[in-house]
């Protein structure tokens, strides 16, 4: 399971730039790093292995071309000017791993470049905390930036300007780490937009891929193209969901909690669709629909239905659970998940569905506005 220990990058937000950079508040960082350990040792208790995204990174950029692709991934010309890039990358090729690491994650400010060398418009004309290399504090939420499906990864194309560079990162971590180095991809990084987030296993071969505020159309369409190719699903759901930041990600609107079940915001419950891809004899993609989301889902599953589980007891307590994440659980086996302890209701009603709920404290990671699931990316799952 691939998670990422927030770092200094969280300590670069404040009033100004907050909802720029997609959070709703400024977290208090160490209590979110102790939040996120106690996460992690949850994990760690029912046998998953965990990889720090830190470490990974820093991992991939002891080898030298990583370490060049990273260099170029922090320093944009476009913002900096030609003469103050060229002394940025001649000051971050000579970096360590672990400090161009840091970089890559937390960003730079002007402040923080190389002595000057002569004029520059642009550090003149920047405030001495303005960015020239922009911070990510969405690395916490490994689930977006790239996803597993079967034994191929898809590396997520970022729609949100604040988000963009992290494929780049990402990219760096598949490509160059030893773990990595012989894995398969299922999509591009540079295709049409799509985020892990949206992107949910229904069972063996069916996936289901959330249409909204992330994820394009044409991004589903290729991931379904791409993974009929590869023979990896043989059936894909794509579900509009609303363009709002309450359902940013199909995963804020509902996931799977069992084989059979799923936990879903009671709102969306009747008023979700889908339309089913399947490939054909020719390797084109036929498209139906649309139908109610719970019946093309447990059609495709090869179930009579899919059991719903309603995110709080009514209209108000469902609103804020959901907004909490009280829909974005993180399966660890069928009918056992990782949920905020602040989701109530939500947890409640779980466990009266038989569904074990292992509650962790999320007050200050979830200020970015995710849960258990998208802050983690599985990377190898046994069968069930």
């Amino acid at each position: 399971m691939l998670l990422h220990r927030p770092g200094n990058e969280l300590k670069r937000l404040t009033p100004r730039n907050n909802d720029q950079l997609l959070f709703d508040s400024i977290p208090w960082v160490d209590r979110a790093q102790e939040e996120h350990d106690a996460f992690a040792e949850v994990l760690r208790g029912r046998g998953v292995e965990v990889l720090l995204l830190a470490d990974a990174l820093r991992t991939a950029l002891s080898d030298t071309r990583a370490h060049a692709a990273g260099v170029h991934a922090a320093v944009d010309e476009r913002r900096l000017g030609p003469d103050l890039a060229v002394s940025l990358r001649s000051h971050l090729s000579s970096a360590a791993p672990a400090t161009l690491a840091e970089v890559l994650m937390a960003g730079m400010t002007f402040e923080e470049l190389p002595a000057a060398e002569g004029a520059s418009l642009v550090r003149l004309m920047n405030h001495p905390n303005d960015f020239a290399v922009d911070p990510l504090p969405n690395l916490l939420f490994t689930r977006d930036s790239s996803a597993w499906i079967g034994d191929r990864v898809a590396v997520s194309s970022l729609t949100m300007p604040a988000r963009v560079r992290e494929t780049a990162v990402l990219d760096l971590i598949y490509a160059y780490h030893p773990w990595f180095r012989h894995a398969s991809r299922a999509y591009g990084a540079h295709s049409a937009p799509i985020e892990g987030g949206d992107v949910m296993l229904l069972s063996p071969g069916v996936l289901a891929i959330g249409v909204g505020e992330r994820t394009t159309a044409a991004g589903a369409e290729s991931l379904a193209r791409s993974v009929f190719a590869d023979g990896i699903a043989h059936t894909v759901l794509a579900v509009p969901i609303q363009q709002t930041r309450a359902t940013m990600h199909l995963d804020t609107v509902c996931t799977m909690v069992a084989a059979d079940a799923v936990v879903m915001y009671p709102l969306s419950r009747d008023s979700l669709t889908a339309f089913t891809m399947r490939p054909t004899d020719d390797g084109s993609v036929k498209v139906e629909g649309p139908a109610p989301f719970l019946t093309a889902a447990a059609e495709a599953m090869g179930i009579e239905r899919l059991r719903v589980i309603d995110t709080g007891l009514d209209p108000v307590t469902a609103e804020r659970e959901q907004w909490d994440d009280g829909n974005n659980t993180l399966a660890l086996a069928p009918g056992v998940v990782v949920g905020y302890e602040r989701n109530v209701e939500t947890n409640a009603r779980l466990a009266e569905a038989g569904i074990e709920v292992l509650a962790i404290t999320g007050s200050e990671l979830g200020s970015g506005r995710g849960g258990p699931r998208c802050m983690s990316c599985p990377i190898r799952r046994e069968s069930i």
